[in-house]
């Protein structure tokens, strides 16, 4: 792909477009493109270079509508349409979750948002995830857009995980990457005392699968540190002891401030990130302003996941591939 290197410095031009990074490891800014336009293939390659090399990208002020949004999101694979989502999505846009932060989880299950939060979120690596990581085949890659953000506070952080993965000693990259791990939704969460609504949902529509530690990317051959705090729950053949200690040893390699980048959100601002290499840490600094925080999500379909040693992931429970 032809590049003209005479911009400014730190700038790359890829077709019509301007890729400007923006942390060392993590994050590119592209200007120069409408992505609710008919955008012809060079500048979707472009994008989709960018998002590969940078892990996620952000873009300003752009016009989307639900239906902009999802025909965008179709220009880089089929879509997710998730079996549930919440009151506050679009009925006629199956693909659009709309998140609306306390407005959308306020009194479900019987609790308002901040005791939720801190009952799954109850310690500090927590809230650090990809987006339906617990599933056989993840989301490949997630686009963003907000409709509606506080004046201040609210920004969303990605981690770089192949960079983390690089990172490591060679010793220890030997080590876990011949390791995989189970990943179930509802890991960590801390009941209330007698009946608890959200346990029986978590009964209910539980899934799990069993992930390599160590995935390699299915585009660039790179090799991604595949752990979260959010879906993880142990180690396979370790003993619980054993695994908590290398999971903590991972979680905060996985979130080393170098490895990270944070995002200040503005209306009609769009991020766009590949799923399997990053993990992302939803806001917690900004439930005591008046303010809402309304988001609209669109996921691209992704493939079941392959380690160093050439074994797929495996389903436990409820996530069998292209059904969950």
């Amino acid at each position: 792909m032809a590049r003209d290197r005479g911009t400014a410095e730190g700038m790359e031009r890829v077709a019509a477009i301007e890729v400007k990074p923006v942390a060392g490891h993590i994050g590119a800014e592209i200007t120069g493109v409408d992505l609710a336009a008919d955008l012809d293939e060079a500048v979707v390659a472009a994008i989709r270079a960018a998002v590969l090399r940078w892990k996620v990208v952000f873009f300003r002020d752009q016009r989307l509508d639900h239906a902009g949004h999802v025909a965008f999101a179709r220009r880089f694979g089929s879509l997710v349409v998730l079996p549930r989502r919440g009151k506050a999505s679009p009925p006629d846009f199956p693909e659009v979750e709309t998140t609306a932060d306390r407005l959308e989880l306020g009194g479900r299950f019987g609790m308002d948002h901040d005791e939720w939060l801190r009952r799954r979120r109850h310690t500090l690596l927590r809230g650090w995830h990809c987006d339906h990581g617990a599933r056989v085949d993840p989301p490949a890659a997630t686009i963003l857009r907000a409709e509606t953000v506080p004046p201040y506070g609210g920004d969303t952080t990605w981690s770089n995980l192949a960079a983390a993965y690089a990172g490591l000693s060679a010793p220890m990259r030997e080590f876990v990457s011949g390791l995989r791990a189970e990943h179930r939704l509802g890991v960590g969460y801390q009941p209330r005392p007698g009946d608890d609504a959200y346990v029986r949902h978590l009964l209910d529509h539980q899934v799990a699968t069993l992930h390599p530690l160590v995935r390699v990317h299915p585009e660039t051959g790179e090799r991604i540190l595949y752990v979260n705090g959010y879906y993880v729950e142990q180690i396979a053949d370790l003993s619980r002891a054993e695994s908590q200690a290398l999971l903590d040893l991972l979680l905060d390699q996985a979130v080393r401030p170098e490895y990270t980048v944070r995002f200040r959100w503005e209306p009609r601002s769009v991020a766009f990130w590949d799923n399997r290499a990053t993990i992302h840490l939803a806001p917690s600094d900004n439930a005591h302003l008046d303010h809402p925080r309304i988001m609209h999500r669109v996921m691209v379909a992704g493939e079941v996941p392959v380690g160093v040693d050439g074994k797929a992931s495996e389903a436990i429970v409820g996530s069998e591939a292209g059904r969950w």
